[in-house]
């Protein structure tokens, strides 16, 4: 039997050593693969939605991956999230959206959540998918969305530092307001990261680990 494959579909480059080592722990002796696209995120950007024909793309990118031969399809960019979804009807093989997992857990520990990003075009696809998680999980959540302003500029603009400080703020205002936190984009996980244990009053979720591990449980 060949060992089953993971395709993931990614908008940024950044992402790919991230999800290798993550695979690398969780899911020894799975064969994976990359597509990588980050003109699918510049034009969400660009345009402050995910616009008709930026969405096919995703759907044709999912579609490759499957053609290319993965058993499971994780893509890992929550603003195309809509995208995701419809292109996981038309598959044949399980396509995973990164923060699915993240968004059932948090439901699982509080009615009251906070979702942060540096991108508006994040912001609300994940707050609106913890929002449906929560319904059909027969929870009546309570969701608090913070948007970092300027952070992800000032990443994109190579001042890392700035964008930390910024993150690491604004978590700490929004764990007055809430009982956990789920991080929209998985480039903010390292912010948590170097937060100490007394700072962080409230968990906080990021979506690559869960992910990762929750693939591991399902499907390999």
């Amino acid at each position: 039997m060949s060992a089953k494959v993971l395709g993931f579909v990614h908008t940024s480059a950044t992402l790919v050593p991230l999800f290798q080592q993550l695979s690398n722990e969780f899911l020894q002796g799975i064969e994976t693969f990359n597509i990588v696209d980050d003109s699918l995120i510049k034009d969400v950007i660009k345009k402050g939605k995910l616009m008709p024909n930026t969405a096919a793309r995703v759907v044709s990118h999912i579609q490759a991956a499957e053609t290319a031969g993965a058993d499971v399809i994780l893509v890992t960019c929550s603003s195309i999230g809509v995208a995701i979804e419809t292109a996981a009807t038309l598959a044949t093989v399980p396509v995973i959206r990164v923060d699915q997992a993240m968004a059932d857990e948090a439901v699982q520990i509080s009615s009251k959540i906070g979702v942060i990003a540096t991108l508006p075009t994040t912001l609300e696809p994940t707050s609106d998918l913890v929002r449906r998680r929560a319904e059909l999980a027969g929870k009546n959540a309570t969701i608090t969305s913070k948007l970092c302003e300027g952070a992800f500029e000032a990443l994109m603009s190579g001042d890392s530092a700035k964008h930390d400080e910024m993150v690491a703020k604004a978590l700490k205002e929004l764990m007055k307001d809430v009982d956990v936190i789920v991080l929209a984009q998985a480039s903010m996980a390292r912010v948590v990261d170097g937060l100490s244990d007394e700072e962080k009053l409230v968990p906080i979720l990021a979506s690559p680990a869960i992910a990762v591990k929750k693939l591991a449980e399902l499907y390999f």
